[in-house]
Formats: C-alpha cells, structure tokens, sequence
C-alpha cells in the first residue's frame, strides 16, 4: 500500500513538472514583435540655413510684379449680395505701395458703401519658401481678417486665391475664392466668389481697376 502511495506521488510530481515545464516553455517562446523603427533627423549646418533665410528674404521677380502696381487707381465695382439679388454698382480709389524694403504690397481702398465712408486695407505677398501669394484683408466695416493664398498663372496672367472666413451670420467658417487678373499694364479685374446659405457658389463682387495718370 505504501509503495503503491509512493507511485502515485511520483506519477503527480512528474505531471506537476511536466506543466511547469511546458508552462515555462510557452513563456519562452513569446517575443516582443514590435519594431523600433529609427528616424534620421539630419541637422542642417550653418551655411545652409544662412543661405536659406537669405533667399526667403531677398525680393524676386514676383516682387518686381507686385511693385509695377504701385500708384493710385479708379475702381468700378459691382456687387451681388445673393445669386438672384440686382447687382449694386460703386466706384472707389486704391493706392498701391511697396513697403518694407519692397517685400509686401499694401493698398488703402477708400469710398462710400451703402452710405457710409469705407475704408479697406490689403497685404499682398509672395513668400519664397512656399512660391505662392498670401493676401489678407481688413476693413472698418468688419472685425476679421480675411487670408487668401495661391499661384500665379502666367499663361491666363491670373493669381487664383482660396481661403475661409467666418459668416457674420452663422458664426460658421466658409470657403471664399478671388480670381485677380493682370489685364495689362493699367488695367487690373479681381473677381469675388462667395458661396449662398445653401452651400452653392457665387460670383459676389467684380472690381474692375483703372490707374489714374
């Protein structure tokens, strides 16, 4: 009775090492399969990035553009408040200057809108980093500013600006889009598109504009 005691403790134990072994076993075999993966950040010395910020702030042929501008001109203006809505006509002045050494463009449009003396101000500039235009935008008959960005078309002769701004109406930001021709060397044509409550777009305000000599 007692040997056949000692058997079965035996026969336990072997099954109790057994399981610990596979146990032990099944641990080993589980590796940690995730990947490091290594980024190599290169640090730019510092030539290039004198050479870098030398060029992004040293005017180019896009200022030279935006400088041919500069003087006073007579503007025509009309206006769509709604697709369906009778165009509303105006006529105002702009003055186009170069400032901070020839790098931004600013003009001052003056006139009366809807009664009341309107005075608006742009920024026009090219930024040599990205090749594009940025226009901002502010006036005394609004609290925002209004950014627009995009490229120079040389074969239409035309700068196509996007952007957001917010309805004074819905609080909600909205997609605008400009479309400013270079007509020739004294006539100029900027074109407005605005998009209605339902979401459609439409041509909401054209300036056509004459230097005065």
């Amino acid at each position: 009775m007692k040997l056949k005691f000692l058997s079965l403790i035996a026969v336990i134990s072997l099954v109790s090492c057994g399981k610990k072994e596979e146990t032990k076993s099944d641990n080993s075999t589980v590796k940690d399969t995730t990947k490091v993966e290594e980024t190599n950040v290169t640090i730019p010395d510092s030539t290039t990035i004198s050479n870098a910020w030398n060029d992004y702030m040293t005017p180019g042929e896009p200022h030279k553009m935006l400088a041919m501008e500069s003087g006073i001109w007579h503007e025509e203006m009309t206006m769509w408040m709604e697709p369906s809505a009778e165009p509303m006509k105006n006529t105002m002045t702009a003055e186009s200057k170069m400032i901070y050494g020839d790098r931004y463009q600013e003009t001052i449009h003056k006139g009366d809108f809807m009664g009341m003396p309107f005075e608006g101000k742009s920024i026009l500039a090219y930024n040599n980093a990205s090749q594009e235009y940025t226009s901002t935008w502010i006036d005394n008959m609004s609290t925002g500013i209004m950014i627009m960005s995009g490229k120079y078309d040389e074969a239409t002769k035309t700068i196509n600006f996007s952007g957001t701004t917010v309805d004074p109406v819905t609080k909600k930001e909205k997609t605008v889009r400009e479309i400013y021709t270079i007509v020739d060397e004294n006539t100029r044509k900027m074109e407005m598109f605005d998009v209605d409550y339902s979401g459609k777009e439409y041509k909401s305000m054209e300036i056509i504009m004459t230097r005065k000599k």
